[in-house]
């Protein structure tokens, strides 16, 4: 999927910067009180870095909703996997120019950007 691969790179680089950024007393704390690295990771890892994981779920949603170049120009080498309702922004510019139904568009990017103000 495209949305996969196109924030892929980016969320890991801001999870890896979070996890560096964890104190090693909290690993030490926790393999003294006999954790094991399943335990600790569940127990130390996630809870410190919760706040990168909402992060970057809310700029993959935004980025998600915004998507359009890339499935826009992958239509025409896969166009069973890749439809007129792929995502939003596709959905609406189908509805706009290929479908000429101009109003609808204009309420579906409407609603579109009420969801994503609301998500920032």
């Amino acid at each position: 999927n495209i949305c996969t691969w196109c924030f892929l790179g980016y969320n890991m680089l801001i999870y890896y910067s979070a996890l560096i950024g964890i104190p090693n007393d909290l690993y030490e704390s926790a393999r003294i009180d006999g954790a094991s690295e399943l335990r600790i990771a569940w127990s130390v890892k996630i809870p410190q870095i919760k706040s990168t994981i909402v992060m970057t779920v809310l700029f993959s949603v935004i980025g998600t909703l915004q998507l359009f170049n890339e499935p826009n120009i992958l239509r025409t080498s896969a166009p069973d996997v890749i439809n007129s309702s792929y995502t939003p922004n596709i959905y609406t510019y189908n509805l706009a120019f290929n479908g000429q139904n101009v109003n609808y568009a204009a309420a579906v990017s409407l609603v579109i950007g009420i969801i994503v103000m609301a998500l920032v």
